[in-house]
């Protein structure tokens, strides 16, 4: 058990009998009220994001969770394959565990799968991944980085917004973050 003021982004805590990931923490002392820590958290396993307030004394327990390196290997009626980089072992996850990830995620693409006592909760995306432009507008002669901004659809299925001299077989850098472009690669 921790106190909510020691919480920060990236933990993982029990809340209501789910494991929810923190993803923001604001400590708040509003006039000659009791302290609070407001904490926007993801729950692991809906992958709903919501809200909550502690009291800034209140007990939170934490969730330990097992993480290990896997292989992203393909998709089939049976779920999403990956495999143990260090055991080789495979194992299969549904949509419900991978939620929006499998818009971000290649073949041959390695990331950190979280467990909690055996059984995988989510995942870790990079910070960024490297996709093709498959379909967008044509490119604008002479355009540049401007603060107009034109959808492009990624080899995934993933819609992005990206500048309009960006064309369709482009591969360029996005910020899994926050869906947003960042550079072509």
């Amino acid at each position: 058990m921790i106190q909510a003021s020691a919480l920060r982004g990236g933990m993982c805590i029990l809340h209501g009998g789910d494991i929810c990931r923190v993803m923001t923490v604001t400590h708040r002392t509003p006039g000659n009220l009791r302290a609070f820590v407001q904490v926007r958290m993801r729950n692991l396993k809906t992958g709903n994001s919501f809200e909550h307030r502690f009291s800034s004394t209140e007990a939170v327990e934490r969730a330990i969770l097992d993480t290990v390196p896997m292989e992203y290997l393909y998709s089939d009626g049976e779920g999403h394959h990956f495999m143990n980089q260090e055991s080789f072992e495979q194992l299969a996850l549904s949509d419900e565990v991978l939620g929006d990830a499998l818009l971000y995620l290649l073949p041959n693409t390695v990331l950190r799968i979280d467990f909690y006592d055996g059984t995988p909760v989510g995942l870790e995306l990079p910070q960024t991944v490297v996709l093709e432009v498959v379909e967008t507008e044509p490119g604008m002669k002479g355009a540049t980085a401007s603060s107009s901004y034109k959808p492009a659809k990624m080899e995934t299925g993933l819609t992005v917004q990206i500048p309009p001299f960006v064309e369709a077989g482009t591969k360029i850098e996005i910020d899994t973050r926050e869906n947003k472009y960042l550079r072509r690669v």
